[in-house]
């Protein structure tokens, strides 16, 4: 049962979705046993000559956002993580990076946060490709150390395949549309290099992961010159009303 207080705190949150850090404690005391906790974690890192550092955690900020209040369950959305394990872009600048050991622990403390607030399901929505293998590790540990119910996922493998979007990439035609659809006036001008920078997993059944290939191919992939918003605006509407119906599942099946 909620306290008329987190309930009016709740609705002026709009929607069924509110932010952990605009709640008080007794409200997140009343509010964590019954809901849903999303956790995004992006990257702050390069992104090319034409992207913002900061394109990662701006994305994943906006797509939990924009689905969580589109969410028929109580979701109550912790503030995004905005470092990542970016370590393969440290060369090029303009990064900050957490190494892939710091932010799996960063992670799993979080966890414990959840679980020593109240909270019994936890969700990490994913931003960002180097956090795969730290997201999958920490929910792990989390579920094990801490008895909550942790998934994980990765936004980008919400968007329909028919779509036609080379996804994820890294500052290419997909990130670069999605910019341009959300804050346009971060996004500088980007044009094709006809390049062809391949990817180091092709018709190799594993997974390579070269510092060779980001260098050779300047840190970004694919051709972001053929970006626009409006690709982006259909990308990113197909992601959040996905994303919106994969929550309520997890809502109601995570225990």
């Amino acid at each position: 049962m909620l306290t008329d207080r987190s309930a009016s705190q709740a609705a002026r949150s709009g929607g069924s979705a509110v932010r952990w850090s605009e709640l008080d404690r007794q409200a997140l005391d009343d509010l964590l046993p019954h809901a849903v906790v999303v956790l995004p974690i992006g990257a702050t890192e390069q992104h090319g000559h034409h992207l913002a550092t900061g394109t990662d955690a701006l994305l994943i900020d906006h797509v939990v956002s924009r689905a969580a209040q589109q969410c028929h369950s109580r979701v109550v959305i912790a503030p995004t993580l905005a470092f990542g394990a970016s370590d393969h872009h440290l060369t090029f600048g303009g990064t900050l990076s957490l190494s892939v050991e710091t932010l799996t622990a960063v992670l799993i403390d979080l966890a414990r946060s959840v679980a020593e607030s109240g909270g019994r399901r936890l969700v990490i929505a994913n931003g960002h490709g180097g956090n795969v293998g730290a997201c999958f590790n920490a929910a792990a540990a989390g579920a094990a150390r801490f008895g909550l119910a942790i998934a994980h996922l990765n936004y980008w493998d919400f968007l329909p395949r028919d779509l036609g979007a080379e996804i994820p990439g890294h500052a290419g035609a997909f990130e670069t549309s999605l910019v341009l659809a959300t804050r346009a006036e971060l996004v500088a001008s980007p044009t094709d290099r006809g390049l062809d920078v391949g990817h180091p997993i092709d018709g190799a059944g594993a997974v390579v992961h070269s510092a060779g290939w980001w260098r050779d191919i300047d840190g970004y992939t694919d051709e972001p010159g053929s970006a626009s918003a409006e690709a982006g605006a259909a990308w990113l509407t197909a992601v959040v009303n996905a994303l919106a119906s994969c929550l309520d599942r997890l809502a109601v099946t995570l225990r």
